[in-house]
């Protein structure tokens, strides 16, 4: 990932609503969710709700289809790895012992033999 995209990407996540959508739609799984679902779910007016998922396909974080009248939104779960994967590029200078205080678990990703985190379920807040 490029940085001007990694920008864009995390720019597209810098609202509370925005995040929202984004992590509802991570647990929704690949085939997502129409976006009057999204708008009941969260309780958003479907002027805002426009808006915001303008700004996350904008980011390239969204996928969008039509089926029939209505707009299935999905996240983009490769654009959200290659996320993780650029911002997690150099962690710890390579030194994966280096990264054992944080509240993160560290894996080696078989697809690029890089470092790849994965926050636990419930991670301490300190």
């Amino acid at each position: 990932m490029e940085k001007r995209n990694a920008l864009a990407a995390l720019a597209g996540l810098a609202h509370e609503s925005r995040l929202d959508i984004y992590r509802l739609l991570i647990e929704a799984g690949p085939a997502g969710m129409p976006a009057g679902e999204i708008g009941s779910h969260l309780g958003l007016a479907p002027a805002t709700l426009s808006f915001h998922l303008k700004d996350l396909k904008s980011a390239g974080l969204l996928d969008c289809e039509r089926d029939g009248r209505s707009l299935i939104y999905s996240a983009d779960f490769g654009r959200m790895n290659a996320l993780i994967a650029y911002l997690t590029e150099n962690c710890c200078g390579g030194n994966p012992e280096a990264c054992a205080a944080l509240p993160l678990a560290i894996a080696k990703s078989p697809a690029r033999g890089a470092l790849r985190h994965e926050a636990p379920s419930r991670a301490r807040r300190r």
